[in-house]
């Protein structure tokens, strides 16, 4: 990473602690006043994998080849929107980083560019939460979580290189062309409906498979069911390019904050 790029990592001793504090307080903050405060992080899992067993499996009569009946389908999808969860909080809180934190901006000592941190670090959080849910999930359903679901951070990498990235260049466009923020919440939707989260990749007709397989999700999601339910190694090779992918988008992402980061002031 270059130097300019490797300057908005919480690198030092101060910025360390500063984005931990704001990551605890993002984290908190969201069950602030909640009768079972962060609980809930375990338990709206829970309830989500109620309401995709009912929707899809007995209303719908939805399924998953391989999937093993009504249960087995709903974890499928589970695992498929624990991986989209992750790009769909950081981008939507992207689009109003900047905008709704002006007084930091106007602040020369705080370092604008830490308020990333804490939107990523509340979405692995949830993801966290909700593979810790996953097993508990498969025990209920008499299934042994295979060993290779501590492999699940792992698998995440590249998604998390990714949305780190976007959350920068979102965050810093969105201070000057606020129509951003409009445009953004239909594409996340449509990131999940083309690809494998809740669309078998055989369902696909071969002419917009093109589209599902070039989806960045796709391979995430693939990858985090062979580890999380089929107990498969993941395929190291493909993780390699993946993450040099989320690497790159990382990098041109804080390219890009740190050069439009000089007119924040002004513009807000």
């Amino acid at each position: 990473m270059s130097r300019a790029a490797a300057s908005l990592l919480p690198l030092g001793a101060r910025e360390r602690s500063l984005a931990w504090e704001l990551s605890k307080r993002e984290i908190v903050g969201r069950y602030r006043g909640a009768s079972f405060g962060v609980l809930w992080a375990l338990l709206q899992p829970f309830l989500m994998l109620g309401v995709l067993t009912l929707a899809f499996g007995e209303v719908l009569g939805s399924r998953w080849p391989g999937a093993e009946g009504t249960a087995g389908f709903a974890i499928i999808l589970f695992v498929g929107l624990m991986v989209h969860g992750v790009l769909a909080e950081c981008l939507g809180k992207a689009c109003t980083l900047i905008t709704a934190n002006a007084s930091y901006v106007k602040k020369v000592v705080f370092p604008v560019e830490l308020l990333a941190w804490p939107v990523l670090a509340s979405a692995v959080f949830h993801f966290l939460a909700n593979a810790l849910v996953l097993a508990g999930m498969l025990l209920l359903v008499g299934r042994t979580p295979p060993p290779t679901l501590l492999l699940l951070p792992v698998v995440l990498l590249p998604m998390v290189l990714l949305c780190l990235g976007l959350v920068w260049a979102l965050a810093s466009l969105s201070v000057y062309v606020r129509d951003v923020q409009y445009v953004v919440p239909p594409l996340v939707t449509a990131t999940m409906f083309l690809s494998s989260v809740i669309v078998p990749p055989d369902a696909v007709p071969e002419a917009w498979r093109f589209v599902f397989e070039g989806n960045p999700l796709t391979p995430v999601v693939d990858a985090a069911r062979a580890v999380a339910l089929a107990g498969t190694m993941p395929d190291w090779t493909a993780l390699a390019v993946q993450g040099a992918v989320g690497l790159v988008v990382a990098i041109a992402g804080a390219g890009l904050f740190l050069r439009l980061r000089r007119g924040f002031a002004d513009v807000l």
